[in-house]
């Protein structure tokens, strides 16, 4: 592998968590758990937003893709992740490798922008009550979720064109527990100079554009909220935002640790964490998040379940 160039890797190892060897059995009941509610309240939630009449509108409309984005980012990661654990190959093909990657990096700006989008919903609804029902119709709820998806398509088509088509001369082993850009990058023995830039260039436009339209959003929502005369006014606002600022908080904050240094200080172990809180944790966090600090979401959840109980 260290004689020529990257079409003699046929293959990778992820180490994922091989260092904690007497703990796989319960690392991997522990993340099959984690995914499991992950796709069961993510689904449910997508299903009772569908279903519920009270819930047609586009706060939930954004939600259901929310959902969906975390069901498909969750599955590119936790699968491998989970044979891994058990299994003493820890390969992963040069075209698997590629996929996640890709997938990985379609999913994650999607998710970006599908939250910039439902804090523009917020401040609509906040701000402007009275032409809310304009500035959010149909069409426009349908524009923007579809730009949302699309979002991620050049981001994972260009990162992941560029890092495969560099060298690899070995080691093949990646010390993650799938193929993310920093560990990588790492193994790739040419000048990486320019994808550096492009990664940071990238990690801007991808998270800090998204996050500071986000930003600007609840600065007009904050000022808006501390005009209203009436506490009971101001308490719903908050706490229509209260679950998304968390979501938000939760997602940028780890995406951000990770991303906006490609050789980071961080050890390996540090950065699987990081990796772990955004790809694993958050969207398990997120259903809950939305129905147990949502009373709309729990009454629905209630008359569904009510409905299927005396049927």
């Amino acid at each position: 592998m260290r004689e020529g160039n990257q079409s003699y890797v046929t293959e990778f190892i992820l180490l994922g968590f091989s260092n904690l060897r007497e703990f796989q059995v319960i690392l991997f009941m522990t993340f099959l758990g984690i995914y499991l509610v992950a796709l069961v309240g993510n689904s449910l939630l997508v299903l009772v937003s569908m279903v519920d009449p009270s819930l047609q509108t586009p706060m939930y409309f954004f939600l259901r893709s929310l959902s969906l984005m975390d069901i498909g980012y969750t599955t590119v990661v936790n699968p491998k992740m989970l044979i891994n654990l058990l299994s003493k190959d820890k390969s992963i093909s040069f075209g698997g490798c590629a996929a996640q990657m890709y997938f990985a990096f379609l999913f994650g700006p999607s998710e970006c922008w599908i939250l910039t989008t439902m804090a523009y919903d917020r401040q609509a609804a906040i701000c402007d009550p009275l032409r809310y029902s304009l500035i959010m119709n149909r069409r426009r709820c349908l524009h923007l979720a579809l730009a949302s998806w699309l979002a991620g398509i050049p981001v994972a088509t260009v990162k992941t064109t560029l890092m495969f088509t560099l060298t690899f001369c070995g080691p093949n082993v990646i010390n993650h527990f799938f193929c993310d850009s920093p560990p990588v990058l790492d193994l790739v023995c040419t000048d990486t100079f320019a994808l550096e830039v492009y990664s940071v260039t990238g990690t801007v436009i991808v998270l800090m554009l998204p996050f500071g339209l986000i930003i600007v959003s609840y600065i007009r929502i904050l000022v808006t909220i501390l005009k209203m005369s009436s506490a009971e006014g101001r308490r719903k606002a908050f706490s229509t935002c209260s679950s998304h600022l968390l979501v938000v908080s939760l997602f940028f904050g780890a995406a951000g640790s990770t991303y906006f240094r490609v050789k980071s200080t961080y050890s390996p172990e540090t950065k699987k964490l990081l990796s772990l809180s955004y790809t694993v944790f958050t969207p398990m966090l997120n259903p809950l998040i939305y129905s147990l600090r949502n009373q709309e979401v729990k009454c629905a959840l209630k008359r569904i379940l009510g409905k299927k109980i005396s049927s």
